[in-house]
């Protein structure tokens, strides 16, 4: 038995391993998108390690585009398996890959009209984008679906068997579970794909998978430790009052779509209630947003049990007077120049696509303004430049000045940090043979590495892209 690492290895994003047992079935954990600014993650994105048809099962831990966002390609590319998953994340992806697939089409169509205007200057020979798939695409992805709940044994091959555990990172999120048997010997293998925080608002708490002998964990926030709760809704609260009321400009919040974005909301919806929050509009300018916060109400077998009572005094945690759902374009540009102090929260989370990307374009020379980065960034993306310190940033090839101020709140984050994981995989000390860490930069990792080498793991290998271990 082997397992390749296609994605996510010594990087955050495309997630996707792909397992093979001793009689030749090939088992794929989550079939992920690279997301980046570069011109080489698209490369990436129409490459793959293996070849779709020959792959049998596809495994999802959850719904985020850097773990679904290639399906619809795999299955386009010929892969014709099935497609396991809790039931949240089947209805997440049904929108989020629609979603996706409009993103896929707009950035080719943009994306040559630059090369197309460029070529009139030039002799050069266009090479046009052809988008990764397209909105027809995903019909054939969704009827693949098969669905379990968390916590359930169920058979997807003759010799493999399949447990979701509940990771708590987003809606459906999970940790996968398998036990295959192969010459009347049971192999446990687990993978926590992105873990959750403990004592998050919405959420029930991240759940440990039971012991195995080979675990793939992710990485994330292996060198630090987050904010806590108290001190994240008082300086969350003190930017919205210094951004709005002292200095009367707009706070831009790069949110991811699902998760990130109802938490906030979630977060305001209470400051509401308790008189604390001041009396400014606030737009959640994403129709994918407002979507997923429709899903979000369909699934409170998800819902932790502060939601649950809360939900006793407040029958919609996702709505309050000052709150704005933006779904059509119009409204969304209007917003642009809007002098009044406001709050919008828009996708995408690293500021690459979406609607946030025009709002930071148009508010980041303003001093007045605030842009708050609520969670992990590739480095490269406007998010990541944000986060490093840049004094200018290129939007939509136009190079600007960064004058508005710019926070960080990684609390915010649905990845939980070195502790919050490391407690997550305590229990698998004595049983596991090999850990590998994925899901993180290459640095990252390797302080994770020496953190939990310290605490008593051992056997902790750090696979590089494209890397085949062999599992003894």
């Amino acid at each position: 038995m082997q397992i390749r690492f296609c994605g996510a290895a010594r990087h955050v994003t495309g997630s996707c391993h792909l397992l093979t047992l001793n009689n030749g079935t090939k088992i794929l954990l989550d079939c992920g998108l690279f997301q980046g600014e570069d011109a080489g993650d698209f490369d990436r994105n129409n490459h793959w390690h293996f070849d779709p048809r020959e792959v049998d099962i596809l495994i999802l831990s959850h719904a985020h585009i850097d773990h679904t966002g290639r399906v619809p390609k795999l299955v386009k590319d010929g892969f014709k398996g099935k497609i396991y998953s809790t039931h949240a994340t089947r209805s997440l992806c049904a929108i989020m890959l629609l979603d996706s697939a409009m993103i896929q089409e707009k950035d080719a169509e943009y994306y040559n009209a630059r090369l197309i205007k460029k070529s009139k200057h030039s002799h050069e020979k266009l090479k046009l984008r052809t988008p990764l798939y397209t909105q027809k695409d995903i019909t054939p992805v969704m009827n693949r679906f098969t669905t379990f709940s968390y916590d359930t044994w169920g058979h997807i091959h003759q010799d493999v068997k399949i447990m979701f555990v509940d990771a708590g990172h987003i809606l459906g999120s999970a940790g996968v579970v398998l036990s295959i048997m192969e010459e009347g010997k049971e192999t446990l293998l687990g993978f926590t794909a992105d873990i959750g925080r403990p004592d998050r608002p919405i959420l029930r708490d991240p759940k440990p998978l039971p012991p195995v002998e080979y675990l793939l964990c992710e990485s994330t926030y292996g060198d630090r430790d987050h904010e806590t709760n108290p001190e994240q809704s008082e300086r969350f609260l003190e930017i919205i009052k210094d951004t709005c009321i002292r200095r009367r400009g707009k706070l831009i919040i790069p949110a991811f779509s699902v998760g990130r974005t109802q938490e906030i909301v979630y977060m305001l919806d209470k400051m509401s209630n308790e008189r604390m929050l001041p009396k400014i509009k606030v737009y959640v300018d994403s129709p994918l947003a407002v979507n997923a916060t429709e899903v979000f109400g369909s699934h409170p077998e998800c819902f932790d049990n502060d939601l649950n009572q809360y939900l006793l005094t407040d029958d919609n945690p996702f709505g309050f007077k000052e709150l704005i759902y933006i779904r059509d374009v119009q409204q969304s540009k209007k917003l642009n120049t809007l002098e009044e102090p406001c709050i919008i929260i828009s996708s995408s989370g690293m500021g690459n696509a979406g609607r946030v990307k025009h709002h930071i374009s148009n508010n980041i020379e303003n001093p007045d303004n605030t842009i708050l980065i609520v969670g992990y960034c590739s480095p490269n993306t406007p998010g990541g430049i944000l986060k490093s310190g840049a004094s200018t940033i290129k939007l939509f090839g136009e190079e600007k000045q960064i004058r508005a101020q710019i926070e960080t709140m990684d609390s915010f984050s649905a990845h939980g940090d070195r502790k919050e994981m490391y407690h997550h995989i305590e229990n698998q000390k004595n049983s596991v043979k090999k850990l590998f860490l994925v899901h993180g930069e290459y640095e990252t990792q390797q302080h994770f590495q020496a953190y939990l080498q310290e605490r008593g793991f051992h056997q902790i290998e750090i696979p590089a892209e494209n890397q085949v271990v062999e599992l003894n």
